[in-house]
């Protein structure tokens, strides 16, 4: 039986998702899995669910952009030694959050790219067109 919460299945699905070379931040992976305010929520969850889920939990980290570690830890060594393999880096002791941060796309790909195409297209008079154009 799994006891888990669907909070809990939701955090660890998210943090999974996060690709190489990018960082989430632990507020926005509690915002996205429903609890705007669980950001502790979500370090615990990684704290103790990273070796059995096998967490990409480097790539979690402050909404500062700082890491978690006090600098001068072996684990701040460590999760900064992975982000530098993947490909993002500290400056003056922070990630770029503006460089790095994940964005989560949207699941529903064909909706996002309606959307997308909507503000592309627009009348003769410069007003986008309305969405009933764009229907299937």
């Amino acid at each position: 039986m799994d006891t888990r919460t669907e909070f809990s299945k939701e955090v660890i699905k998210l943090i999974r998702a996060i690709p190489r070379g990018k960082v989430a931040t632990y507020g926005l992976i509690a915002k996205l899995a429903g609890k705007p305010h669980g950001s502790r929520g979500v370090g615990w969850l990684l704290h103790s669910s990273t070796k059995s889920a096998k967490l990409p939990w480097q790539r979690v980290i402050k909404s500062g952009g700082r890491l978690s570690f006090p600098e001068s830890s072996a684990h701040f060594s460590r999760q900064k030694k992975l982000l530098e393999k993947e490909g993002v880096f500290l400056v003056n002791g922070k990630v770029d959050l503006k460089k790095y941060l994940w964005s989560k796309k949207p699941a529903n790909k064909k909706a996002a790219s309606k959307k997308a195409l909507q503000k592309k297209v627009r009348g003769k008079d410069g007003m986008r067109l309305p969405a009933i154009f764009f229907e299937d």
